[in-house]
């Protein structure tokens, strides 16, 4: 044959780069799949313990409470659960993902795929990110039921929940890959972050505390992710906007 009629040779690094997108893709939509096709654990319990919270706190107690940073308190009350719900799905689903792969060293036939460890992580860091938007959508939308929560700034609505789900999804894998047992993961979630959300403004606004305890609000990170939030729905901050996004 001549030189003109044999296949041009292909760059070997385009050929080692096909598998690993495809690979990729289909890793993040088993991520995705995961937590969807047990949506009963995963979506379905937010959605009907926010439905409780706003039930118990916004509309008994919330009675009681005249204003909060110059609302009615089921209104303040509704950003703080979806941060709380957005926290917890996106630590847990990486978490969880990462630990049961593990457990039933399934984690082997992902190693030994052409998938970078940017990659594997990165997707399992997409799956965490989806449910942990999925679930503060949910919880958005069952807030309706009970009073209307503006979308004062949808575009910094989203941007928010999208940082606070990598980060927390983050932790979710440093916590699944050093667990050596199921219990770990829940150590982390019950003695770090229930604490940190429950002292970090979900209930309360930083002026209903006493003044010499208020520094327990304000030295918590997660106090600035939920009054951003706030300030994206409501507008109604107490901290500087630029402190919440970093």
């Amino acid at each position: 044959k001549t030189s003109s009629s044999l296949s041009p040779i292909k760059d070997p690094s385009t050929v080692a780069r096909r598998p690993s997108a495809i690979g990729f893709i289909t890793f993040v939509r088993r991520e995705v799949y995961r937590f969807f096709s047990v949506f009963k654990q995963t979506i379905v319990p937010p959605i009907v313990s926010s439905f409780l919270y706003i039930f118990v706190f916004g509309l008994s107690l919330g009675r009681h409470i005249d204003n909060v940073e110059g609302m009615n308190y089921m209104t303040f009350l509704v950003p703080g659960l979806i941060m709380m719900y957005t926290i917890e799905g996106s630590y847990i689903n990486t978490s969880s993902s990462l630990y049961i792969s593990r457990w039933h060293n399934s984690i082997q036939e992902i190693l030994v795929t052409p998938l970078s460890y940017w990659e594997m992580v990165t997707a399992i860091l997409i799956g965490g990110i989806m449910r942990g938007m999925v679930v503060s959508l949910c919880v958005y939308g069952v807030s309706h039921f009970f009073v209307h929560t503006p979308l004062g700034h949808p575009v910094l609505f989203i941007t928010m929940l999208a940082l606070v789900s990598a980060v927390f999804s983050t932790i979710g894998i440093l916590a699944g890959l050093f667990a050596e047992e199921w219990e770990h993961l829940s150590i982390v979630s019950t003695f770090v972050i229930t604490p940190l959300i429950f002292l970090g403004g979900v209930f309360h606004s930083v002026s209903m505390m006493p003044e010499s305890l208020r520094f327990v609000t304000i030295l918590n990170p997660i106090y600035y992710m939920v009054d951003g939030l706030r300030y994206t729905t409501i507008g109604v901050h107490t901290a500087p906007f630029w402190a919440s996004i970093l």
